[in-house]
């Protein structure tokens, strides 16, 4: 079974970062979109940045000039980079691998949730 695998998560104090990563690879063959979702603690599920496979990038107003995101080549890697990290960043960061597409692509989803990470920000 496919799942995207998350890491980077941790805690930090308030004006910290953390780079968080997204990694499927089964999926190193196909190419898709990537969203970042996080569920801060007794709230529902909201947005946080997306990546689309032609490159460009979407950041919920709450993480604007804060986010962004990086790629490596070399390891078929996008990461969400956090910067100026603040208490109400708080929240177990998912990703979501959507529309994966190719030739060789062994997708059978048209989306994938991975298990989450754990982003806890201390002031």
């Amino acid at each position: 079974q496919i799942q995207p695998v998350e890491s980077g998560g941790g805690s930090v104090q308030a004006g910290g970062s953390l780079r968080l990563s997204c990694v499927a690879s089964e999926l190193s063959r196909c190419t898709y979109d990537i969203f970042w979702y996080r569920q801060p603690p007794g709230t529902e599920r909201e947005f946080v940045s997306s990546m689309k496979r032609d490159g460009s990038t979407s950041f919920a107003d709450s993480v604007k000039g804060r986010f962004t995101f990086s790629q490596d080549n070399g390891a078929n890697t996008v990461y969400l980079q956090m910067n100026s990290l603040k208490p109400e960043d708080t929240a177990k960061y998912e990703c979501k691998i959507e529309r994966p597409y190719g030739r060789y692509c062994p997708a059978a989803l048209s989306y994938y949730w991975g298990q989450g990470t754990q982003v806890t920000v201390s002031s």
